[in-house]
């Protein structure tokens, strides 16, 4: 399913293509995404394309730098992320995918991102 997002002030679109549809929404607990408080869907690493405002988003990393969160500079709102958890996928703001309002999905999940598998010893 194609999608189209934007930012609150339009500077930034994305053509998202995602990889299960909305079934795939979820949302964390880590110290991050707990913050920011938007529920994600999964895309492919080939299922975002930047339509415009590709010089409006900002990158922002902690920790170990794997995560790459990006926002428009100008609102501040959340488009995407690649995944710690799977490098090979994005996170996408459910709430910025034009047509989408993430209430009307019910319960959304969580996934553990307190207890990281990342962070796991073997």
């Amino acid at each position: 399913m194609i999608y189209k997002l934007t930012c609150h002030c339009k500077a930034v679109e994305l053509r998202v293509t995602l990889t299960e549809g909305l079934s795939s929404a979820r949302r964390c607990d880590c110290s991050f995404c707990r913050r920011r408080g938007a529920a994600a869907v999964t895309a492919p690493l080939d299922g975002i394309e930047i339509v415009k405002g590709a010089d409006n988003l900002t990158l922002y990393q902690f920790n170990t730098g794997t995560a790459q969160h990006y926002f428009c500079k100008t609102c501040g709102i959340y488009t995407h992320h690649k995944r710690r958890s799977n490098p090979n996928e994005y996170g996408v703001n459910l709430g910025a995918l034009e047509g989408v309002n993430p209430r009307d999905l019910g319960n959304i999940g969580w996934v553990d991102g307190v207890n990281h598998p990342s962070d796991r010893t073997t």
